[in-house]
């Protein structure tokens, strides 16, 4: 299965769960259609979002109110040899789809064992970013719906 594909059915698992259960509490300030309520520097739906769909890799840094989440390496079990790293720039506090930004890097073993930078489809950053955009759109219907 291919390193988009997993990522697809990992966000539709996470988001059926989150969509059954709520995930942003209510919480007080702006209700405006395009922005969420925020107590961090960024959109917070984009921002839960990108947590929740980079669920699978190991966090190395997030940081709320610069809008960056940095993650580990990661290796899938079935495919020792290759590992991958995500870096996703929050730009706005508005809900936009401008207003993401998602890296992925590859690497492989070398016949010495050592990694190497491999290339990534530029395809795998955009379904990513799609991901995210889905899930903080769903949050944000999810929240609207809690209110009504």
């Amino acid at each position: 299965m291919s390193f988009s594909r997993r990522v697809s059915v990992v966000v539709v698992t996470v988001c059926m769960g989150l969509a059954l259960t709520g995930c942003l509490g209510r919480r007080g300030g702006n209700s405006s259609a395009t922005t969420a309520p925020t107590a961090i520097g960024v959109n917070a739906y984009l921002w839960r979002a990108t947590l929740d769909t980079l669920a699978f890799m190991p966090l190395a840094s997030a940081d709320p109110y610069g809008g960056v989440v940095i993650t580990d390496w990661y290796t899938n079990p079935e495919k020792p040899d290759e590992r991958f790293k995500a870096t996703v720039y929050i730009l706005d506090t508005r809900l936009r789809a401008d207003g993401l930004n998602v890296t992925v890097f590859k690497q492989t073993k070398d016949a010495s064992g050592q990694w190497a930078d491999a290339p990534v489809s530029g395809q795998t950053d955009t379904d990513i970013e799609n991901a995210i955009l889905t899930k903080a759109r769903q949050l944000r219907l999810s929240n609207l719906n809690g209110r009504g």
